[in-house]
C-alpha cells in the first residue's frame, strides 16, 4: 500500500507548554496536522537517553530508556502535586520564559531545569504514593518487573554513574564496580536505593505519557515511526552490563570514501557478532522489543554495520570489518534484520558506501531501503523517480542533510539541467528557475510523491519549504541538533492552505489513506 510520512524530531516541536523543546504530548496535535496533509506516519529522531555532555540522539546512555527531557512536566500530576509552575524559584521561571522563547534547544539549561523541577516531582510521588503504597506505586513496581530486563541494569548504572561516582565513565570506576562484581553491586543497590527508584519512576512516567501520546495518533489516522541508533556510547548501561558483546579496543566507524579521505571514527564500541550469535542476538532481539512497543515502524540506522561493523584498533593496528567474509557478512546481517522484523515495520537507512550484496539482501528480506533524490544519479543523469522500487523509500533529504531549498539554489548549471530532464519536470523545466520558489518547491515534492516507491518520508522543513537543518555531520557545537519549528504548532494547525496543498499532492499521487481523506 501507498502511503507517506513526515519526519520531525520531537525536540523541535514548539508548543507554548514545552519547556524549550518539543515534548511527549506534543507529537499528538503534529500528527493531527501530518493527517490532515496527507501523511499517516510521524517519524522522529531517536529519544533514548543521551549520553552525558551529548545533544546528538545517536550517542546514547542507554539502547532502552526514554530521555527524561522529553518529559512533560506540565502534564505530570506528580509534578503538580509538588507545586507545579509556582514552586519553581524565581530564578528557574524566568529561566523557564527565556527557553520557550529561545529559536534552538538550549540543551544544557533544559537539562538543569527540568532535573530540578522532576526531582520536586519526585519527592511528591514518594510522600504520596510510594510510602503510602497507593495504586500508583503499585503500578511503578508493575513496571519495573515488566521491564526488569533492561531496567534493572539501567537504572543502577544511572545512580552509580551520577550520584556515587559524579558522573565518571564506568571503566573509571572502582574496579569490582566497573567489573560488576556481585557484592559490590548489592552493596550499591542497597546504598542507592531511592536514586535507583527515582530513575525508575523516570522511565515509567516517560512510558506512561509516550503510550498515551502513541494511542492518540494512532486515533487520530497515523502511527508514530522511530529511529534506532546504530550503537550505544561506550559509557552505557548497556556496554557496562553486557561486556561480552562489546570490542572495547576498537573504535567503530565508517572506512575512507568518495565523500571522506579519512572515513569517519566515531569512538564507539564495536560489535562482537561471535559472542551476540552464541546467545542468539539476545541484546539485538531486546532493542526490538522495546522499539516495538513505542513505534509501528523503525528506520535502522547504518543498516551496513548491521551486516559488517568497520573498526579501528586503539594500538593503531591496521582497520578492518567484522565478520571478515561476505558469506559471514550476509548471514549476520540478515540474522539482526530478522530480529529486528520483529514486531514492527523496518526501514533500512542504507545510504553511503554499500556493497551490492547488502542491498540484494535487503531486496531479499522485502525490507525497505532509502530513495533520495539528490544522489539517485547514474554519473551525471537522474534516475526517473517513476522507475524507483516499489519496496524503497523516496525523500528529499535526511536530517542530514540541507533543506530542499538549498539544495536546489546550490546546484550547479549543468546538474539542474540534468534534474530539469526528467519527464516529470518538464514544466518546470521550461521556466529554468534559479531561485527557490513555491513553483520549484511543488514540481519537487510532486516529483518524489510520484515515485515508484510504496513509501514517502518528508522532512517537515521540505514539505512546507523552509531551510531549516537539523544536523551538520561532523559537526560538535551547541548549535548543532538544536533547530525547532520557527512557530508555534497552533499556527501550523492553523496554516490551512499548506496542509490543503500536501493532502491535493497526496490524493494525486495516491498516497492518502482513505481514512484521512
Amino acid at each position: 500500500m501507498r502511503e507517506s510520512g513526515v519526519l520531525l524530531p520531537l525536540f523541535s516541536i514548539r508548543s507554548p507548554s514545552g519547556w524549550g523543546l518539543g515534548e511527549i504530548p506534543d507529537v499528538v496535535p503534529f500528527a493531527r496536522w501530518a493527517v490532515s496533509a496527507g501523511f499517516s506516519l510521524v517519524q522522529v529522531l531517536p529519544v533514548n537517553e543521551a549520553a552525558r555532555g551529548q545533544n546528538s540522539p545517536y550517542s546514547a546512555i542507554s539502547a532502552f530508556a526514554i530521555d527524561p527531557i522529553y518529559l512533560a512536566l506540565d502534564a505530570s500530576e506528580d509534578f503538580q502535586a509538588a507545586g507545579g509552575l509556582d514552586a519553581l524559584s524565581d530564578e528557574d521561571r524566568a529561566l523557564l520564559a527565556e527557553l520557550r522563547a529561545s529559536p534552538a534547544v538550549r540543551w544544557r539549561d533544559v537539562r538543569a531545569l527540568k532535573e530540578r523541577a522532576c526531582e520536586m516531582a519526585f519527592r511528591s510521588f514518594l510522600e504520596h504514593h510510594w510510602h503510602a503504597s497507593t495504586a500508583r506505586a503499585a503500578a511503578l513496581r508493575a513496571y519495573r518487573r515488566a521491564h526488569a530486563s533492561w531496567l534493572t541494569d539501567y537504572a543502577l548504572f544511572v545512580a552509580i554513574h551520577d550520584d556515587l561516582q559524579a558522573g565518571r565513565c564506568w571503566q573509571e570506576w572502582p574496579a569490582p564496580l566497573a567489573t560488576r562484581d556481585p557484592d559490590a553491586l548489592a552493596e550499591a543497590r542497597a546504598q542507592l536505593s531511592e536514586r535507583v527508584l527515582y530513575r525508575c519512576w523516570l522511565q515509567w512516567h516517560l512510558d506512561e505519557q509516550w503510550q498515551e501520546a502513541r494511542r492518540a495518533v494512532m486515533a487520530a489516522g497515523a502511527d508514530l515511526m522511530g529511529d534506532l541508533p546504530f550503537m550505544v556510547a561506550t559509557d552505557s548501561a548497556d556496554v557496562w552490563a553486557r561486556p561480552g558483546d562489546f570490542r572495547l579496543d576498537a573504535r567503530a566507524g565508517v572506512p575512507p570514501d568518495a565523500f571522506s579521505a579519512d572515513g569517519q571514527d566515531w569512538g564507539l564500541p564495536v560489535y562482537r557478532w561471535d559472542q551476540m550469535a552464541r546467545n542468539a542476538y539476545a541484546w539485538i532481539t531486546a532493542r526490538a522489543r522495546r522499539s516495538a512497543e513505542l513505534y509501528g515502524a523503525y528506520r535502522v540506522d547504518h543498516v551496513v554495520g548491521f551486516y559488517r561493523s568497520f573498526y579501528r584498533p586503539n594500538d593503531g593496528g591496521p582497520p578492518g570489518f567484522v565478520p571478515d567474509t561476505e558469506p559471514a557478512q550476509i548471514q549476520n546481517g540478515e540474522r539482526v534484520m530478522a530480529a529486528f522484523a520483529q514486531g514492527a515495520r523496518v526501514i533500512a537507512e542504507d545510504l553511503g558506501t554499500v556493497p551490492d550484496f547488502v542491498r540484494a539482501s535487503l531486496s531479499r528480506l522485502g525490507i525497505p531501503g532509502y530513495r533520495v533524490l539528490r544522489w539517485e544519479k547514474d554519473g551525471a543523469v537522474f534516475r526517473d523517480p517513476r522507475t524507483w522500487p516499489t519496496v524503497s523509500l523516496a525523500t528529499t533529504g535526511t536530517h542530514d542533510t540541507d533543506s530542499l531549498a538549498d539544495w536546489w539554489e546550490s546546484l550547479d548549471p549543468a546538474e539542474r539541467k540534468a534534474l530539469l530532464a526528467l519527464p516529470a519536470l518538464e514544466p518546470l523545466a521550461k521556466l529554468a528557475p534559479v531561485k527557490f520558489d513555491e513553483a520549484v518547491r511543488d514540481a519537487l515534492l510532486g516529483l518524489v510523491s510520484a515515485s515508484g516507491s510504496d513509501l514517502l518520508l518528508l522532512p517537515f522543513q521540505d514539505a512546507v519549504g523552509s531551510r531549516e537543518r537539523v544536523n551538520v555531520p561532523g559537526t560538535v557545537n551547541e548549535e548543532n541538533w538544536s533547530y525547532r519549528m520557527s512557530q508555534p504548532m497552533s499556527a501550523v494547525l492553523a496554516d490551512d492552505a499548506t496542509a490543503v496543498r500536501l493532502a491535493t499532492l497526496a490524493r494525486v499521487t495516491g498516497r492518502m489513506k482513505e481514512s484521512a481523506g
